[in-house]
């Protein structure tokens, strides 16, 4: 391997050099605990003071309104099952939609399982929920809608501002899973008017291991974990002080540079898309063409298997990828794939890359190229192509 062309920024990124910097002295100079009383203790508190209220004044919320976790899923999990029981005397219904993150989704199965009932929203051809469907889904024993910010997988970006309002209008709190939104997208969570938000520090350029829960005040949410009176009594448990800090030096550093910064990969991300679809035949672009995350490109290609042209353009340094979950054990393609229309054969072709702001145009041009290469290659194997260049049917209309 010659080079390495990271494209899987969606996954996790590269803790920027300034985080870990400000991390260092937490782990082994100023390593109190920050319930302790004496002032080695207290000067730490002071620090997860001062990260929450800077992390806080980024999302547009109040610094009592935020609770940190120790990651995205956590915040899912805690936002869903704390509420559902919270307000389970009001009604055991709750909506969300059909491209939701298994956090979410996996949560929801588990709380059907306990006696709730819950709606899943279809999407449209572009991932996007219709909020004519919230509102008809919406009853009176509703009591949690959540709906994704963005979605992980084909970028598409939700009507937040506006599934809220209705969510409102009807008496619904409402959650959103902005894990891929936060420093990509502009948020501020009074403006949005949602009630829990959640968050993950390594999806923007801070440590693993750490995440956050945007709860409005006057929730009556549930205690999460129990056994100390750390975040309000709400999260019990030692504070991660090396990682808090991490992740709000973090979002610091992406918001002072949050123009520069998603106006080079909304550019690298449209070339990207671009080259493919004029260059690569039977392609086709996953997600809504503008309202989309401006990092994020995903692709089905026809006669091609996702898990082949993956392995395949690793061998070429390219890091991706792929839209089915057959990588991760399953036979089965992406639920979100399929929840947008495709079928089982075209789903089982797709690719998605990430960019991040260390990528290059020479690195979108050098992947397109290997994209050409490898899914020409792939198809000269596969019997489906062999029997359309010889009259049949292509698959679908892709393009």
């Amino acid at each position: 391997m010659t080079r390495q062309i990271y494209l899987d920024n969606a996954a996790t990124t590269a803790t920027y050099p300034e985080v870990v910097e400000a991390m260092l002295p937490w782990f082994t100079e100023r390593y109190g605990n920050p319930s302790s009383l004496y002032e080695f203790g207290q000067s730490t508190k002071a620090a997860l003071i001062d990260a929450r209220e800077r992390i806080a004044a980024h999302l547009g919320a109040p610094a009592q309104d935020i609770y940190f976790t120790a990651c995205g899923t956590e915040s899912d999990n805690w936002a869903l099952k704390a509420t559902a029981e919270a307000y389970a005397n009001k009604g055991k219904h709750l909506i969300t939609s059909a491209i939701e993150h298994h956090a979410i989704s996996h949560t929801t199965e588990w709380l059907e399982k306990q006696g709730f009932e819950v709606t899943y929203l279809p999407v449209n051809a572009d991932g996007l929920v219709n909020p004519a469907d919230l509102a008809a889904a919406l009853r009176e024993d509703t009591t949690l809608v959540s709906i994704i910010f963005a979605n992980n997988e084909i970028g598409t970006v939700q009507p937040i501002k506006e599934l809220a309002a209705i969510a409102h209008e009807r008496g619904a709190l409402f959650h959103t899973d902005a894990v891929q939104a936060v420093a990509h997208l502009p948020i501020n969570v009074e403006e949005l008017d949602v009630d829990l938000l959640s968050a993950s520090a390594h999806k923007f350029h801070g440590p693993k291991g750490v995440g956050l829960l945007y709860i409005r005040k006057g929730l009556k949410t549930r205690s999460f974990l129990h056994g100390g009176a750390q975040e309000r009594k709400r999260r019990a448990g030692t504070e991660n002080v090396p990682a808090i800090i991490g992740m709000a030096k973090a979002l610091d550093l992406c918001m002072e540079r949050f123009d520069e910064r998603i106006a080079h990969e909304l550019e690298l991300r449209d070339h990207l898309i671009n080259r493919v679809l004029a260059e690569v035949e039977h392609v086709r672009l996953n997600g809504h063409r503008t309202l989309r995350l401006p990092n994020n490109a995903n692709f089905s290609f026809e006669f091609v298997e996702g898990e082949s042209l993956l392995l395949t353009l690793e061998q070429k340094g390219i890091l991706a990828s792929s839209g089915s979950a057959c990588a991760s054990g399953s036979l089965d393609p992406s639920h979100v794939l399929l929840a947008i229309g495709l079928p089982h054969e075209i789903a089982h072709g797709s690719l998605r890359l990430s960019l991040g702001e260390a990528t290059t145009r020479e690195d979108i041009d050098y992947t397109v190229e290997a994209i050409k290469e490898v899914v020409e290659r792939l198809r000269q194997m596969s019997p489906l192509f062999e029997d359309f260049i010889h009259g049949k049917k292509a698959l679908s209309a892709v393009r």
